[in-house]
This record gives C-alpha cells, sequence and structure tokens, in this order.
C-alpha cells in the first residue's frame, strides 16, 4: 500500500480540516483527488475521522469484463483487492465483494469480517465478456440497503475497481458514506469515464499507482 495509506478501524469519510473528532491520518483517496496533477499542498489534505461507534463497511465492486483483461489489468486489481482486504481484516471493518462483468452481477463475499481471505480466493475470480456496470452497481446498492438497516450507525464505504470501459451511467447508491473510484484504464486513448463518473457521484478517484507501493 502507499506509504501514508493507513486504513485504521473504523476509517470513514474524510474532512478538509482537521479538528476536533478528527484523527491525524491522512485520508489519501480523497487527498489525491483533491490534489489532481498540482504538487500536494497543505490545501489539499483530507483527515481520516475517529473510529466510528457502529464501526465500517468497504463493500469492493470489481470489474470482471473482457476489457480488464487487457494490460493485466484485473491482475492488478486483484492484487489491490487482496491488500484493502488485508487493512480490513486488520481494522476488524466488515467486507463484502461484488463482481460484474459477461451478463450480469453477483455478490462473492460478505458483509463480514475477512479474517480467511487470501490468494485462494481471488484466484477463481475470471473476466471475459461485457460490462454490465449498471447491474454491479444495483447489486452493490442492495448489499448497502441491507447492511444499513442492520446496521444503521456503520459507515459503508464502496471502492469501485475499474477500467470504466462502459456506457452505463447508474446513479449513485443511497446508503453510502463514501465513494472511491480506482480507475484501472490504460493506453494513448482514454475516455475519462471513472474521472467523469466520480465528479457526478461527489466520489473520489485515484489511480491503483496511488494507492500500492
Amino acid at each position: 500500500m502507499r506509504s501514508g495509506f493507513r486504513w485504521r478501524k473504523g476509517a470513514g469519510g474524510a474532512t478538509r480540516d482537521k479538528g476536533r473528532g478528527q484523527s491525524e491520518r491522512i485520508a489519501w483517496p480523497p487527498t489525491l483527488a483533491a490534489k489532481r496533477q498540482a504538487p500536494l499542498h497543505a490545501g489539499h489534505l483530507r483527515f481520516v475521522p475517529r473510529a466510528p461507534r457502529g464501526g465500517v463497511l468497504h463493500c469492493f465492486l470489481l470489474d470482471c469484463s473482457g476489457s480488464m483483461l487487457a494490460g493485466q489489468r484485473l491482475a492488478l486489481a486483484k492484487g489491490l483487492l487482496l491488500a484493502l482486504f488485508d487493512r480490513a481484516s486488520k481494522a476488524r471493518a466488515d467486507a463484502a465483494l461484488v463482481c460484474f462483468g459477461g451478463t450480469g452481477a453477483d455478490v462473492r463475499f460478505g458483509p463480514a469480517v475477512p479474517r480467511w481471505w487470501n490468494e485462494r480466493w481471488v484466484q477463481p475470480l475470471g473476466g471475459g465478456g461485457g460490462t454490465p456496470f449498471a447491474a454491479g452497481v444495483h447489486k452493490a446498492a442492495q448489499l448497502l440497503e441491507r447492511a444499513a438497516r442492520r446496521k444503521p450507525l456503520q459507515q459503508r464505504w464502496l471502492w469501485v475497481l475499474t477500467d470504466g470501459r462502459s456506457g452505463d451511467v447508474p446513479v449513485r447508491p443511497n446508503e453510502v458514506d463514501q465513494v472511491v473510484f480506482v480507475d484501472f484504464e490504460r493506453g494513448a486513448i482514454r475516455l475519462g469515464r471513472c474521472e467523469q463518473l466520480a465528479q457526478a457521484w461527489g466520489a473520489s478517484c485515484v489511480r491503483p499507482e496511488d494507492l500500492i507501493g
């Protein structure tokens, strides 16, 4: 993971100004989204709130479509997913995994604390076919809604790992506090759909390199 990216127990929405109720840990995804291509300065910093009493759920939405097979994008996404699940496990946060690809989407894990998550779970996650992004968002939204009914005080994060190669424009799920798009798009011709959708959703958009290293 990126140096300084510390996913503490209860990591929730980031705030611009460090003040009462806020930790001194930097929330890197929203900080990097605020920085964009400019040199990093104090005004870009976003801070992680202290652990909420209701705990945290991190829901990961993984693009397993055919376009993610190009350039080993899916392999990189699976490696990042392992690191994020490991952070969730160490923080005793709940996690869930929704995969979309081909003609639909399905829940592969959780919500639960990922105590036994390892490479053997990630290996069978294959790729191919179309990019039913709207179906994936719908499935994740259903999961988040159920989680909100069970644990109304829980903070809910949605991490979208995709290259954005879809024409779908779904609405942001209601029962989510923070959304982070991890943009895996590569190549000379970039559509920039992750950035566009992140802006429409009021979400952060980062590159996988921002979280790894």
